[in-house]
């Protein structure tokens, strides 16, 4: 088959496509596509309209205000994707304030799209989803083996966790904080993820979107670990806003503060993001709830204990 050009608007199928060896295809991304490090010389082809420094609280005040006037919070560079004469574009339809949408393609490039150019629209709620869309991706991109492959790595990786913990009975319970401010727990595939690695998830549902919580949600179910992995923050953009969380009136109260077992995840390239780094976060949450078992070495770049708090 013959080489396609092709645009990526979604970072998690930027990594698919680069994990499938097809990076020389790639003419395009996303601002947010930022893994491999080398796909960061391509032409950004979207941007957000709401400020990216600004913190948890701001962002969502934001987001909710664009929302509300039924407009989309990325920008589309129109121009710039014709000029690139792409043959297939690459976005998603599982979260419009995740990621540039179905919806954003088809309403910005309708004209590039009667030509023949083929959209891809990726829709993953749960982790076979996700495993799904890759290998699907890589059979519409003419990489079918490649993407068996890739399938069969992630697949030992994850037998490998499932044996070591197949006698473990003593599973502790986990909150996964994907916002800060408003808070939100984690859902989607992160059940899945924390039940894998031994644990037991609180205050979510596979499958279904993360939902907002009250910090009296939390105090209730007093979890016995806590992980933050905000959707898009490193640990270091979640370590700069922590105090949202330690000035919660009652935080020193909760079993998983006491017992020193709170963690900052990257949500960013990890958890929040629907590629083949999905396995490595099952391996990192693995790392968090059972340390004597697993050592990968995630920590201290995909994840840290929070200490002297």
């Amino acid at each position: 088959m013959q080489d396609r050009k092709i645009i990526s608007l979604l970072p998690a199928a930027t990594e698919i496509i680069c994990a499938l060896g097809l990076e020389q295809q790639l003419v395009g991304r996303s601002h947010e596509c930022d893994y491999p490090e080398s796909v960061k010389d391509l032409p950004a082809c979207s941007s957000a309209k709401f400020l990216p420094g600004s913190d948890s609280a701001e962002i969502d005040r934001q987001v909710k205000e664009i929302l509300s006037d039924s407009l989309s919070i990325y920008s589309i560079d129109k121009e710039l994707i014709k000029s690139l004469a792409p043959d297939v574009i690459i976005t998603q339809a599982q979260c419009e304030v995740c990621a540039v949408s179905l919806k954003d393609v088809e309403f910005a490039m309708n004209d590039l799209l009667e030509k023949g150019c083929q959209v891809i629209s990726l829709e993953p709620h749960e982790l076979s989803d996700i495993y799904r869309d890759i290998q699907n991706l890589a059979d519409e991109l003419g990489v079918g083996a490649a993407g068996k492959d890739l399938l069969e790595l992630s697949e030992e990786r994850i037998d490998i966790i499932r044996h070591k913990l197949k006698f473990i009975t003593d599973k502790p319970k986990v909150a996964c904080i994907e916002w800060l401010s408003p808070l939100m727990i984690a859902g989607n595939w992160t059940p899945e993820i924390l039940e894998i690695a031994g644990g037991i998830p609180v205050l979510t549902e596979k499958g279904k979107h993360s939902g907002y919580v009250s910090f009296e949600d939390i105090q209730k179910e007093d979890p016995d670990i806590i992980v933050l992995m905000p959707c898009g923050f490193s640990v270091e953009r979640t370590l700069k806003e922590i105090n949202v969380m330690l000035e919660l009136p009652g935080w020193r109260e909760l079993k998983a503060v006491k017992d020193n077992k709170i963690y900052i995840a990257d949500g960013n390239h990890y958890f929040n993001r629907s590629g083949p780094r999905i396995t490595d976060s099952i391996e990192i949450m693995a790392e968090i709830i059972n340390p004597k078992q697993f050592i990968f070495g995630y920590e201290g770049e995909g994840w840290l204990r929070l200490t002297g708090f």
